[in-house]
């Protein structure tokens, strides 16, 4: 399946590319052990992302793992250009519509937000649930700005280039679902105290 390459602007250097970048170079010489870094490194925000579209777990899982092995198969055509993170969500993005398109459906309500936030995950089930509905308080596209940007690290002109939105759009809708998360948010510990 061919892999449409969006480029994204330059943006600070950050170490994390430059480690995923030589990783997928690695990759294209067949070095296995250069994907289970990269798999590592990554990971959570590709499954992020993932879910961010699919709104289902096992949709996302499945994902994941098609992204690597998409990559796996494609790191021979990847270009140093200091964006590897951008390819690889344009390839988890591909692959993620695909899999909509395929099965002709909206995406479900998400199973576990919890995991999206792995260094944070809840510590109880009430934190999970609370989680939980506080994603689902967020529009489709306003949770992936907010996946992309608090999971992924993407700045907003990255994540406008890779939605197709423009800046001030992005900008917009992530400030629109802080909000709403902020609400919810007291909402929620409002409640809690009664």
């Amino acid at each position: 399946m061919p892999v449409r390459h969006i480029d994204l602007p330059q943006s600070r250097p950050r170490g994390t590319d430059d480690s995923v970048e030589h990783c997928i170079l690695e990759i294209a010489q067949g070095k296995k052990q250069a994907l289970a870094d990269l798999y590592e490194q990554t990971r959570s925000a590709v499954y992020s992302y993932a879910l961010s579209i699919l709104k289902n777990k096992a949709d996302a899982e499945d994902v994941l793992q098609d992204t690597y092995l998409q990559l796996w198969q494609s790191a021979g055509s990847y270009r140093a250009q200091g964006k590897p993170l951008a390819w690889m969500f344009t390839i988890a993005r591909n692959l993620a519509f695909t899999r909509l398109r395929e099965q002709k459906r909206l995406a479900a309500a998400p199973e576990d937000w919890s995991e999206l936030f792995a260094g944070e995950a809840p510590e109880t089930c009430e934190d999970r649930l609370t989680l939980t509905l506080l994603m689902e308080t967020l529009s489709d596209e306003e949770r992936q700005i907010v996946v992309l940007h608090a999971v992924a690290g993407l700045r907003h002109r990255e994540i406008a280039h890779l939605l197709k939105r423009s800046l001030p759009a992005v900008l917009s809708r992530y400030s629109r679902a802080m909000k709403k998360l902020r609400g919810a948010w007291e909402e929620a510990e409002k409640n809690d105290k009664l």
